[in-house]
């Protein structure tokens, strides 16, 4: 297995013939900041499929349905509140048929898409989180499922936000996960981290990728730095740039 942090909350997983990629967009999207990381080339009949957790622009980007004329056999997997009807495709010169490519997803539920299984959790902001098994790789999406806790909030909805995300994570307890892809957010303060520890200490994920940085990386070795499991710490990988390059060896 291959996985490819190409940027923010944006991952590329190869496993066997097959390529899952998690919430591109371009990299000039997102008003303040440019993201570099780029989607490798493949050959024409890959077997791709897409997936966008939910409709913000740091998630989804409505390019991504202009690679159908590129790759015939790419699939995709939208949360239900990306809206794509014909006359929108039409408008931005996408031929309208790329829907027959879609399949719209939304929470706690399950889906099959060719030898997908697709499980949906709901996220605690927008649209939903992924887990996914194909060949025998399971794999955890988070989307923007994290625990949202904030300075100024309020207990009352800090509350609210703690309790719906410790809801959703321990659905995924006792459940194998090879690769998890987790918000490490740094804009959070002394939040950052909450939502990710909870995941690692109530889940069995192998291998961990701490995401939706915003280009700010430290926050990794500082949450390392914390932990006194030594076992905990090495789930956690450690990520310094774009495009960059993880070989997962197979169990």
């Amino acid at each position: 297995m291959q996985v490819i942090f190409l940027h923010h909350s944006c991952f590329l997983v190869e496993v066997d013939d097959k390529v899952l990629i998690f919430d591109y967009f371009d990299g000039d999207k997102v008003n303040g900041f440019t993201f570099t990381g780029k989607i490798p080339e493949y050959e024409p009949d890959t077997k791709i499929y897409m997936f966008a957790s939910h409709s913000h622009k740091d998630h989804y980007d409505m390019d991504i349905l202009r690679m159908a004329d590129k790759y015939p056999n790419i699939k995709y997997i939208f949360s239900k509140d990306i809206k794509i009807s014909p006359n929108f495709l039409k408008k931005h010169g996408i031929d309208p048929k790329v829907r027959e490519k879609v399949t719209f997803v939304t929470a706690d539920k399950k889906y099959k898409v060719d030898d997908l299984n697709i499980k949906t959790l709901r996220s605690t902001d927008a649209g939903v989180a992924f887990y996914v098994e194909t060949n025998g790789a399971f794999l955890y999406h988070a989307g923007d499922l994290n625990e949202w806790i904030w300075d100024g909030a309020g207990d009352l909805t800090n509350g609210v936000q703690t309790r719906n995300y410790k809801f959703q994570i321990r659905q995924l307890a006792g459940k194998p996960i090879n690769v998890a892809f987790v918000p490490m957010d740094p804009r959070q303060g002394k939040y950052t981290y909450s939502g990710f520890d909870f995941f690692m200490k109530e889940t069995e994920a192998e291998l961990v990728f701490p995401m939706h940085m915003w280009q700010d990386y430290s926050a990794i070795a500082a949450y390392k730095g914390k932990i006194s499991n030594l076992g905990m710490a090495e789930r956690v990988m450690d990520i310094e740039r774009e495009n960059q390059v993880f070989l997962i060896a197979e169990n």
